[in-house]
């Protein structure tokens, strides 16, 4: 019967050029090697390798058997390379539940970094905080990215772990060469009349601060559009057509967008990533550690 050791040493011996050398290579005694050569050579019936004075050759037969053995070598070199990995990690495919505008600020970066340690795979599943706490509680993901406000936890309790990534304070986003921008504070009593674009969950952190200020100065709040996209906010408040409330990592300077600051106490905005208690697989803390740094170089980034 053939095996993979005798794969390696024929190879070995090829790209050496020497029992002696592929000896060394494989660490190995010569007699080892020779001993595996030879087994090899009887099961196939044939001489694999030809010795002279100037080194140790394959045979044409050693040569076209050992360029169909190469392949499968690595192969069967990557799959072991994988499943250790995945032990090590402690999960095959890790699924991440996350909102999708800061979310998408902070996750790829961080998947990209944990690839460069492991090899699992990484599925992200997009959905509202408590739609996220829902999955984790449920089986669903093995983690996720949430935001609340810090003065209202909605997720506090001892069945989540969080790990506050952001904390950051919540702003007006508004057009660069509009009206409001000429304004360093913004005052919430005289801009009834100004619209609004908010997330379309209700319950979201943003929406909730927006309510609570409008109603706390006697009016509704006007709303232009309900998005989540990042992209379609930025691009409607570029155009003057209404303000977002957001913080500062979340703004992306390719729009014509500033932040400015209220007279009114906006609070802020606390980005966590979230886990079970007890025991996860280890690609869940690894996650954890990158995404605290790519959170701290968002900051940083912002911040200058």
């Amino acid at each position: 019967m053939m095996t993979l050791q005798q794969f390696r040493v024929l190879l070995a011996i090829r790209d050496e050029g020497s029992l002696n050398r592929a000896a060394e290579v494989l660490e190995h005694g010569v007699p080892t090697v020779t001993h595996h050569l030879r087994t090899l050579e009887s099961h196939l019936r044939i001489r694999l390798v030809d010795r002279a004075r100037n080194g140790t050759r394959l045979t044409p037969l050693g040569e076209s058997f050992a360029e169909e053995i190469e392949p499968v070598l690595a192969r069967i070199d990557r799959a072991e390379q994988l499943v250790t990995a995945q032990r090590d990690a402690g999960v095959v495919s890790l699924r991440i539940g996350s909102f999708s505008s800061i979310g998408s600020r902070l996750l790829p970066a961080a998947i990209a970094g944990l690839q460069q340690r492991t090899s699992v795979r990484v599925e992200v599943v997009e959905a509202e905080p408590s739609e996220v706490v829902r999955m984790l509680h449920g089986g669903e993901v093995h983690a996720g990215l949430i935001y609340d406000i810090p003065e209202l936890p909605e997720f506090a309790g001892p069945e989540l772990r969080l790990r506050t990534l952001l904390d950051e304070p919540y702003r007006v986003m508004v057009a660069r060469d509009g009206e409001l921008a000429g304004q360093e504070v913004l005052d919430f009593g005289t801009m009834s009349e100004v619209d609004w674009v908010c997330s379309r969950n209700e319950s979201d952190a943003s929406v909730r601060v927006l309510r609570r200020i409008s109603r706390g100065l006697g009016y509704e709040l006007r709303e232009l559009m309900r998005s989540d996209d990042l992209y379609m906010i930025h691009g409607l408040v570029a155009e003057g057509l209404g303000c977002a409330l957001t913080t500062e990592v979340a703004v992306d300077t390719d729009f014509d967008v500033v932040l400015r600051s209220a007279k009114q106490d906006l609070g802020q905005r606390r980005v966590s990533f979230v886990t079970r208690p007890g025991p996860n697989p280890a690609a869940v803390g690894w996650l954890g550690e990158i995404l605290g740094s790519v959170a701290a170089r968002l900051e940083a980034a912002s911040a200058g």
